[in-house]
């Protein structure tokens, strides 16, 4: 039985240490069996009710009195069936299209596209779905029932291995099923009687024994999935059956992996008759325990942070567990630090425009997630402002000062080792080649001529 890897580490940010620090505050409250939540492209933020019904939080903290979408009486609704999934078409802001997963009335997967009301971008057109894609649902617990666009422009979808317990049915490793699997499909193409093209690169296309659909396979119930907004990476969180939660990782172009299911419990032996050897499969990149004695039982999977307010938590890794009520953190080398252990069913995860997270609790809460370390922080310097041009950088930067000069700079990256640092005469500009530095997320920190600091972010692409 394994049990959460507990520890404190320590990023060096600018000669100073700073461990992560993750706090929540509450944005709102007063929802039905939130369940998902997500932006369309500006500051609303849609949040998902299991019943069956999508509701526009606005910036202001009011929450809209016309649903934006309302389809209760075609959802089949509560326990592990719902409205569950939502993601909107990347060219949203010109097309009007969204796409949901719902159970239907019989209990079964249905993924389909509504547009918004071309009158009123606060409510959609409920008589305008398509279905897209839909599949059996043998009982009524793992369906999984997220939805993404990766950054190929590909909708892609989770789905459970059907439900009972042990995957009795093997559905997960079953490639004639689209049980157990991550699914990937070209919404914006056609195919025969489809209303969906399959991508050329999808990896079992040609293979008679599998369906073309199908991205991964080996899955029990990835609840909640997500893509790293800087560099692509897929994170699954992965529900276990009752010894080990896992968190999948992978490249956005790891096509065909296995993540082993029915056959591992993670990185533990569950059922391995007939299964593939364990070089044919892809293990999780980080675990804990859901055994007996631990209190954990089903990961909500999260986010990795990208925002532009935080820099203790840049390019990590946030989840969760419903029965805990713990809010944890995994770093890019597979640590798991447990930050916050609440009352809370956490159920989703979200994230706005900015990149900013929130967490949302079944009871009908959402929260903001904030980190500990201000990335960019007006009360440092009121009156002086630093800008990064260009930024994105790939050569070198030019660091342009406002209403003050610099006379020290620090340039770290996310694990706190400093990359670049050095004192000078005061000045305004100053340009540094950043030719040698590997892609990633760096912060700069400026001291001016009046020892205040400002702190950028930077990327280097």
């Amino acid at each position: 039985m394994k049990h959460l890897i507990l520890f404190f580490l320590a990023i060096l940010f600018t000669l100073q240490s700073t461990a992560q620090e993750v706090t929540i505050e509450l944005l709102k409250d007063g929802f039905n069996s939130p369940v998902n939540l997500q932006h369309a492209g500006d500051d609303r933020l849609f949040v998902v009710e299991q019943n069956g019904v999508i509701k526009i939080l606005n910036s202001d903290g009011t929450v809209n009195t016309t649903p934006f979408l309302d389809i209760s009486s075609q959802v089949s609704c509560c326990g592990e069936r719902g409205l569950l999934g939502l993601a909107f078409h990347p060219d949203y802001q010109n097309n009007g299209y969204f796409f949901i997963n719902y159970t239907d009335t019989n209990g079964n997967t249905q993924v389909s596209r509504f547009s918004v009301n071309s009158s009123n971008a606060d409510v959609a057109d409920s008589n305008s779905e398509l279905p897209i894609i839909d599949y059996i649902q043998p009982n009524s617990n793992h369906n999984g029932g997220c939805l993404a666009f990766g950054p190929d422009g590909y909708l892609y979808i989770s789905s459970g291995d059907g439900g009972g317990g042990g995957d009795t049915s093997n559905n997960a490793q079953n490639l004639t099923k689209l049980l157990g699997k991550m699914l990937r499909i070209d919404i914006d193409n056609t195919d025969g009687a489809a209303n969906y093209a399959i991508p050329s690169d999808n990896p079992f296309i040609g293979n008679p024994d599998a369906r073309d659909e199908i991205w991964a396979y080996g899955l029990r119930n990835p609840w909640k999935f997500s893509f790293d907004s800087f560099n692509g990476d897929i994170w699954i969180g992965d529900v276990g059956q009752n010894e080990v939660e896992e968190i999948d990782r992978a490249s956005a172009t790891d096509a065909g992996l296995n993540y082993g299911w029915r056959c591992y419990e993670g990185s533990e032996p569950f059922n391995t008759s007939n299964c593939p050897p364990q070089s044919e499969l892809t293990f999780p990149f980080a675990e804990y325990s859901s055994g007996s004695g631990s209190g954990n039982c089903s990961i909500t999977g999260g986010y990795v942070y990208r925002g532009n307010i935080y820099a203790d938590i840049q390019a990590v890794y946030l989840f969760a567990d419903y029965c805990n009520g713990t809010i944890s953190t995994l770093d890019q080398s597979g640590t798991i630090i447990e930050q916050l252990d609440t009352q809370n069913n956490w159920v989703s995860f979200g994230e706005d425009v900015d990149g900013e997270l929130y967490v949302i609790a079944l009871s009908g809460e959402i929260y903001k997630i904030e980190g500990g370390e201000i990335l960019s922080n007006p009360d440092i310097d009121q009156n002086s402002d630093i800008s990064l041009l260009p930024n994105p950088a790939s050569t070198k930067v030019t660091l342009q000062a406002s209403n003050t000069l610099i006379t020290e700079i620090t340039i770290t990256d996310v694990k706190g080792s400093v990359i670049y640092s050095e004192t000078n005469k005061p000045t305004a500009t100053k340009t540094i080649s950043v030719s040698d530095f590997s892609n990633g997320v760096y912060f700069v920190k400026a001291i001016s001529e009046k020892g205040n600091e400002i702190i950028k972010k930077l990327v280097i692409q």
